[in-house]
């Protein structure tokens, strides 16, 4: 088959397309003929191995452990390993893995769900890491209910983008935060206000939110929690920026310890991947409350590109590769 394969850290110009073996599954895994693939900022960190608290995670700490990028993935079960109990051969399904740029792909049944009847391959493949993020940012970090204040910093992103919807989903009066290029995008998802911040800064403007989701990763808490209510909360949503050690997770790490000494509630959130969410998210999905902002789509052999216009953050919501 083929696939998209790295053998050392570094740039997109590692990316290569080769032809590799096709995998067979596993107890407890099902094989996906892979029909699309999200890029998610992980497959940058993946593919740079920065910062080092990536490497320390398992990952690989002088070459890639799994050669083949890409995390999130939506297509067809072509088999199924010993021990499957919810999937058969010919199910659509969207999920996440390790190794979605290429034809086919194992994941484990526990990270799989069925594809949301009324999307395509490639929006679905949009939505397993960014929009589950959302989901657990909004619902269980924030606890976001009917009625309050939400501000989405980066809201023009890949999970911001998702973040807005699902907070207005939750009944919440949105206000997202983006650059110039992503002012339409937003609103058209549905915020209530959007505040380019090339111009003014929701820091000083004088509106205090009871939920503040910081998706950009590069503001430092002693700015935002201006404009958070005495009583708010502040969800960090990863990390980017930042040195090579921890490059901008520090924030997440940290924050709660501040809480301690404040009213406010700061969060660092680390999702977490899980089919059930992903169900949860199809509700969302198939009733038209939530839908993926594609911006580009990119063949297998253009993957390289994808990831590098995907990190330079250009990108109105999502990157996706069809395959």
């Amino acid at each position: 088959m083929k696939a998209i394969v790295q053998d050392v850290y570094g740039s997109s110009e590692m990316l290569q397309l080769r032809d590799i073996p096709k995998p067979a599954p596993g107890d407890g895994e099902v094989l996906i003929r892979v029909r699309a693939a999200g890029v998610d900022q992980g497959v940058w960190h993946l593919m740079t191995g920065m910062p080092y608290l990536v490497r320390l995670f398992g990952f690989g700490l002088k070459k890639p452990k799994v050669p083949v990028r890409g995390r999130e993935v939506a297509g067809v079960v072509d088999a199924v390993g010993p021990g499957v109990t919810r999937f058969q051969p010919g199910d659509e399904v969207f999920g996440t893995c390790e190794g979605s740029f290429a034809e086919f792909v194992c994941a484990r049944e526990n990270l799989v769900a069925r594809k949301p009847a009324n999307l395509t391959f490639e929006e679905a493949a949009a939505a397993p890491i960014s929009a589950v993020t959302a989901l657990q940012a909004v619902r269980d970090a924030g606890q976001v209910t009917a009625g309050q204040k939400v501000l989405v910093i980066g809201a023009g992103g890949g999970v911001g983008s998702f973040a807005v919807q699902l907070a207005k989903a939750f009944g919440a009066e949105v206000t997202g935060v983006c650059s110039t290029g992503k002012v339409d995008l937003v609103r058209s998802l549905g915020a209530d206000h959007v505040i380019d911040y090339t111009r003014d800064d929701f820091a000083t403007a004088g509106v205090l939110y009871d939920v503040i989701l910081d998706t950009a990763g590069n503001r430092p808490l002693s700015v935002s929690r201006k404009a958070l209510t005495p009583q708010g909360t502040l969800v960090f949503v990863g990390g980017e920026g930042g040195g090579k050690l921890t490059g901008g997770f520090e924030r997440s790490i940290g924050a709660p310890l501040v809480s301690v000494f404040s009213g406010q509630k700061f969060k660092g959130l680390v999702s977490t991947e899980n089919y059930r969410d992903l169900e949860a998210l199809t509700s969302f999905l198939e009733a038209g409350s939530v839908k993926p902002a594609i911006d580009k789509v990119y063949a297998l052999s253009e993957a390289p590109a994808a990831v590098a216009y995907m990190h330079e953050g250009r990108a109105r919501g999502k990157v996706v590769v069809s395959i």
